[in-house]
């Protein structure tokens, strides 16, 4: 059975805004520990996760360099290292997390995260959440978003580290 729900439209982040290039992943699978009850706190259960990070016109367009834009093949090595070491019950916080992740370290304007837990319930064929974010949350939070030092550590040491582009 497919662990990704139907597509999801994406309207304009800001239709009044310039134009926005959207870098995105979809249907990233992972396991992880995540949950609140005890029967999903002792081994790991499988996520999809699919994203959309916007950048107004991005210079890649025109340079045809990579270190222009986003580039989804680092975004999903940090999202395999966030599937070892997010540290957080909630699905909330998990797309929370990369949506700053995005925002902060990649540079995207805006970002969409929905994480999807698969069969969680044998009536229901899939639950989860969905998040929109802006930069200007991101800057409010500051410039490590809701990442602390310790979180940055792990990801280095899993090797990834956070901002690192090629």
């Amino acid at each position: 059975m497919p662990m990704t729900a139907p597509s999801f439209e994406l309207p304009s982040p800001n239709p009044a805004s310039a134009p926005m290039d959207l870098i995105f992943i979809e249907g990233f699978r992972g396991q992880t520990v995540i949950g609140i009850h005890d029967s999903e706190l002792h081994h790991p259960q499988p996520l999809c996760i699919d994203l959309h990070a916007g950048l107004p016109r991005a210079h890649a367009c025109r340079s045809d360099r990579i270190a222009d834009t986003i580039d989804y093949g680092v975004v999903r090595e940090r999202l395999v290292g966030l599937m070892q070491h997010h540290g957080v019950q909630l699905l909330e916080a998990l797309a929370e997390r990369i949506a700053t992740m995005l925002l902060v370290d990649f540079g995207a304007a805006w970002v969409r995260v929905r994480i999807i837990k698969p069969r969680k319930f044998d009536d229901v064929e899939a639950v989860g959440v969905m998040i929109e974010r802006r930069r200007s949350e991101a800057d409010e939070r500051g410039p490590a978003g809701a990442v602390g030092g310790a979180q940055i550590l792990q990801w280095m040491g899993a090797g990834t580290v956070p901002g690192e582009r090629t």
